[in-house]
């Protein structure tokens, strides 16, 4: 019988009062790409991170080709053969793209007095890039970088570092899709030549691709591991959840009220040209287009973050100027970034301090926060929107994926918006809690909120919204009611094959 590259046995590890790692056994083989899954906060990073040797274990036993080991730091890790790329970036932001990548394996012209041939970094740096056919400069310092650019190099980072083992976590969560098709091409390079990858995603279909196998993690407990050949997204979806998600999106059927925001003949920064829709009261807009279409443009261009050179503005028949986010927000126009983590949330403040931060005066008392107020207030939208936060006094960085969205989104419900614009709202995150924030949705709609929702997953705007703009190269391709937009359709139009 083969002998797995990496097995836990029985592991168990408490992580808090509220949650531990419960028996968890796992195998990993070589050449194999083995998928772990599971909801936000089912205890997949945590598993990584005993691998990775960030955390220690309780008990259990860590094998590599059959030895017992014990892994009780990063660097152990890496002596061992085991590589993770991060969800979020582990990089020295000051240091150039290249001396990331081999920092770990730097050429040396003097390895005795530790002198470095950056000659041949460089090259190598070049050569690796042409193979693998990335356009970065080896040159730039990485905190210049782009997030997907930065996700690129952890890439290349764990590429040349020999590693048997990777761990891939959410690799592809900022990547555009033909940047994903590179990893997936040098996933398959580092399987024929033996290299074992544990990937985690929440992207079944990308999942269903690429993995050999697949293991289902709940509540810190292995639910089962399955050929990815004898499962299909309806199975993961049960194991993931416990229950049939059959409603992927629960859109509600909510009769639209008059015209609530009007946006004519806007330019924007030689990317937007001519953009005119309109937005009904308690109606859905989905914005789609392939990456550099302008979709994001079109957010912070109404949401006044970057500037508008020429076009008009209307909300609720009023003409508006808005040159800030605070003209916006006046405006009654509220604005969820792609970025959580980079522009939606301040990551060391604990959950109601980031819930009322746009909200300040609705918590202060004689110009002083009064924290029983807040406490009040934020945990009726905590309870409201099923925030899992262990205590209020937790800090946002030491929450899910899926608990920082909802609150993002808590805080600009608290603010009444009217118009409430949603940047890939629930890219990153379970589907569980997808389905949770399309109900938070539902119920702002059922509140006379208007909702622009831009998201790169076509069957997420034709399940959720009344009608879809598409955008081609910064112009409006196509403007698509519901009940006629389809995949095939909406991505002709995408793409330019198609003209209306």
């Amino acid at each position: 019988m083969v002998c797995p590259v990496l097995k836990l046995s029985k592991i168990n590890k408490r992580l808090s009062e509220f949650f531990m790692l419960k028996d968890v056994t796992f195998e990993l083989f070589k050449g194999e790409v083995h998928a772990l899954i599971g909801e936000n906060g089912s205890g997949k990073s945590s598993l990584m991170n005993i691998i990775w040797g960030a955390y220690t274990k309780d008990s259990g036993d860590i094998l590599i080709d059959g030895i017992s080991v014990s892994i009780n730091s990063p660097m152990t890790a890496k002596k061992l053969g085991i590589a993770m790329i991060h969800q979020n970036s582990s990089l020295f932001e000051h240091f150039t793209v290249a001396e990331n990548i081999y920092i770990d394996n730097k050429p040396y012209l003097n390895k005795t007095l530790k002198i470095i041939d950056k000659g041949k970094m460089y090259s190598d740096c070049e050569a690796l890039f042409k193979k693998l056919g990335f356009t970065l400069n080896c040159r730039s310092i990485v905190k210049n970088l782009n997030i997907a650019q930065k996700q690129l190099v952890e890439i290349c980072k764990a590429y040349v570092s020999n590693a048997r083992i990777i761990i891939m976590d959410e690799p592809t969560s900022s990547l555009t899709e033909s940047e994903s098709l590179l990893l997936f091409k040098i996933i398959q390079e580092l399987k024929k030549s033996g290299v074992a990858i544990i990937y985690i995603s929440h992207n079944l279909e990308e999942i269903m691709q690429i993995a050999d196998r697949i293991t289902v993690i709940r509540g810190g407990e292995i639910v089962g591991t399955q050929s990815v050949k004898a499962m299909n997204v309806d199975n993961i979806i049960h194991m993931m959840t416990g229950m049939d998600l059959k409603e992927r999106y629960p859109k509600l059927n909510v009769k639209t009220g008059k015209e609530i925001l009007k946006v004519s003949n806007l330019y924007a920064g030689n990317i937007l040209k001519d953009i005119s829709f309109s937005l009904k009261k308690r109606e859905i807009l989905g914005i789609i287009g392939l990456v550099g279409s302008g979709r994001t443009k079109v957010a912070k261009s109404i949401f006044g973050i970057d500037k508008i050179d020429s076009g008009e503005i209307v909300v609720e028949g009023n003409k508006v100027n808005i040159n800030s986010p605070e003209d916006a927000i006046a405006a009654g126009i509220g604005y969820v970034t792609e970025d959580r983590i980079s522009d939606g949330l301040f990551m060391y403040l604990n959950v109601p301090e980031n819930i009322t931060a746009p909200n300040i005066s609705k918590v202060t008392n004689k110009h002083l926060i009064d924290r029983n107020i807040e406490k009040r207030l934020t945990s009726s939208y905590i309870d409201r929107l099923r925030i899992n936060v262990g205590t209020l006094n937790t800090k946002a960085a030491y929450l899910s994926g899926g608990n920082q969205q909802k609150v993002v989104l808590a805080k600009w419900i608290m603010s009444k918006s009217k118009i409430l614009i949603l940047d890939e709202p629930t890219k990153g995150i379970d589907i569980a809690s997808k389905v949770d924030v399309y109900n938070i949705m539902n119920e702002m709609v059922t509140k006379d909120v208007s909702i622009i929702l831009i998201s790169s997953d076509v069957d997420e705007v034709i399940g959720m919204c009344d009608k879809i703009m598409v955008l081609y190269n910064g112009k409006i391709a196509a403007m698509l009611p519901r009940n006629i937009a389809t995949r095939e359709k909406i991505m002709s139009y995408a793409t330019g094959s198609r003209h209306n």
